[in-house]
């Protein structure tokens, strides 16, 4: 997605560079194209270089969006797609670029009156006219495509009641979902606020079967947070393919990784430098004190 409302689909083909640091002439100086030379003969050699990932267009859709677009979802027909930006949901078919259909539109006539913003959306991973939208007040809306061609009125919508004493000035920014995902069996939803990340039963509305704690030790700084912006930083989830397990992201380069039954969780830290974990859980194991688990990856 980008900012001018318009959608393109990038190939990347992954290349390796190589290049021959060596001619075949000794170190004489001669010209490449003298028939003669005096030294001792060396062979080109080929090293490889780091890997060169490119990008190239090959289709780009018309500008039907005004606004940032914040989610793209490919339909189980592999036929067709959505995109969705702050009030509007459009559908496409992968072979006709210049032409899209509105299914969700939240605009009101008057700019003042409006209340939320879409802000992710999702295909359900097996039927076709099913897909979920989140919006800034923390509700998922799951619509059915049969009903209208405009979705005006959801099929199902989830969630979380708020707890009694416990609503305040930033009760409405932590709320807003950020990022909202299907299980792989279409049986659950996944979604993401500020603090919290949410599993849903589809067929359960009232309240999410489990509610994991990512940010919790961040509530008492939320002020702070609000100052600098921070609190408005959106973060991404997923859960696995067997539905075990949920993962989402966090900050310092870390992400946590829960157990959808117990809400055992782990910390991972993405990393280029390994060894500084090493050396950093060597240091803390020397002074003994003791530290959450920690896994270092690959690129940052």
């Amino acid at each position: 997605g980008g900012l001018g409302g318009g959608i393109r689909g990038p190939n990347t083909p992954n290349k390796s560079t190589h290049h021959a640091p060596m001619s075949g002439l000794g170190d004489t100086g001669d010209n490449v194209n003298a028939y003669s030379f005096t030294g001792a003969l060396r062979m080109p050699s080929v090293c490889a270089a780091e890997k060169v990932f490119s990008a190239k267009c090959r289709k780009q859709f018309g500008n039907a969006h005004a606004y940032h677009i914040n989610s793209l979802s490919v339909n189980s027909d592999c036929e067709t797609y959505i995109s969705a930006d702050d009030l509007r949901i459009n559908l496409w078919h992968l072979e006709r670029e210049a032409e899209a259909f509105t299914i969700v539109d939240i605009k009101p006539e008057n700019m003042e009156d409006l209340t939320e913003v879409v802000t992710s959306a999702e295909f359900h991973p097996d039927h076709c006219h099913l897909f979920a939208y989140a919006s800034s007040k923390g509700s998922i809306r799951v619509a059915d495509m049969r009903r209208n061609a405009l979705c005006k009125n959801h099929a199902q919508m989830f969630e979380s009641p708020e707890a009694p004493g416990t609503k305040s000035f930033f009760s409405e920014i932590i709320a807003s979902i950020s990022d909202v995902k299907f299980s792989a069996d279409g049986r659950f939803l996944l979604s993401r606020d500020y603090l919290n990340l949410k599993l849903w039963d589809l067929r359960n509305e009232s309240a999410p079967v489990n509610t994991f704690c990512v940010h919790e030790h961040l509530r008492s700084k939320l002020c702070d947070l609000y100052e600098s912006d921070l609190i408005f930083d959106k973060f991404q989830c997923a859960p696995n393919g067997g539905g075990s397990n949920v993962a989402t992201g966090s900050y310092g380069n870390q992400f946590r990784c829960f157990d959808a039954a117990t809400g055992v969780s782990d910390t991972f830290e993405v990393t280029k430098d390994p060894q500084r974990l090493r050396r950093a859980a060597k240091g803390v194991t020397s002074g003994g004190v003791s530290s959450g688990k920690s896994i270092s990856g690959g690129g940052g």
